[in-house]
């Protein structure tokens, strides 16, 4: 048994030699997976307080538990991001790292104000809802889109691996990928959820409503690395709805203010204002929703 562990262990330093990209063996010491779990479990504890807890809160003691909350996740996240500066400028100062952190955590107010709208545009949203309570409780894409405000602060920074390792570590937990990049506006509400893909440059305006499984991506991956920085994603205007299946592909592609996108689209172009866009009879069909709507029958919401 010993000899074969032996040997085991040789093969394997030796895929280590060959695997070039796979190790990080002398190297700069990463960021962690497990603290930036536990801060994200913290952060969600911070905007949602009373909610992410064993014990209830009282009035009298938020201000200490707020106050060791902020120092407690400055301190960690402040390590974290310095680890993260350092990789590609090994002197980096802590104080560089500590000034990160405090714009971050200045801007959660801000968050916070948009999660409110999340909230209120799920509850006005979804039917099923009977309370918020019920939605910071219970609905995954809360979660998600907390997240993902969070980060996209990050992000804005130029802060590398962080702001993804917290989006995807709300991914792995909600079968939601909103990329830190996206840009987000207010009232957002995915029904349902499981699914949904939200690229790194899109962005999507207030008042939007998507379900399960939709798609907003790149037209294509065959340029790789040379698209690094170029709008690739799809922009939503304000007031569009978005049904379950659909996919929308490109960064030239504009959905209109006010429309609606039937289930199972896929969509490589842009539509105007106050489309309604479906298959009928496996052909695509794009109306003007004023128009239309004196004649169309269904159970749409438009």
């Amino acid at each position: 048994m010993d000899h074969d562990l032996a040997s085991i262990t040789e093969k394997i330093l030796a895929s280590y030699q060959a695997g070039a990209g796979m190790n990080n063996i002398d190297g700069s010491n990463l960021p962690s997976k497990r603290a930036l779990a536990t801060i994200c479990e913290d952060l969600l504890q911070l905007l949602f307080p009373g909610f992410h807890d064993q014990e209830p809160i009282h009035s009298r003691d938020l201000r200490r538990v707020t106050g060791h909350r902020i120092y407690s996740i400055a301190e960690r996240l402040g390590e974290e991001v310095c680890k993260s500066l350092r990789l590609s400028e090994p002197e980096c100062p802590k104080a560089r790292a500590e000034a990160m952190v405090a714009d971050f955590l200045n801007t959660l107010p801000f968050a916070r104000q948009q999660l409110q709208t999340d909230i209120e545009a799920a509850y006005s949203g979804d039917p099923a809802a009977l309370s918020y309570d019920e939605i910071i409780l219970s609905y995954p894409y809360l979660e998600a889109i907390a997240i993902q405000r969070c980060a996209h602060l990050l992000y804005c920074h130029q802060l590398p691996l962080i702001p993804r390792m917290m989006t995807e570590w709300a991914h792995s937990r909600t079968g939601i990928d909103i990329h830190p990049g996206a840009h987000i506006k207010s009232h957002f509400f995915i029904d349902h959820g499981t699914g949904v893909v939200i690229g790194e440059t899109s962005v999507i305006g207030h008042h939007v409503k998507m379900y399960q499984g939709v798609s907003l991506v790149a037209r294509s991956l065959s340029g790789g690395q040379a698209l690094k920085g170029k709008k690739r994603h799809p922009t939503v205007e304000d007031h569009v709805t978005i049904y379950a299946g659909t996919t929308i592909i490109g960064g030239d592609t504009v959905i209109g203010e006010g429309s609606t996108i039937g289930a199972n689209v896929f969509l490589t172009h842009s539509v105007p204002p106050r489309s309604l866009v479906f298959y009928e009879e496996n052909q695509l069909r794009i109306f003007d929703k004023d128009k239309k709507a004196a004649e169309f029958v269904g159970d749409w919401v438009i």
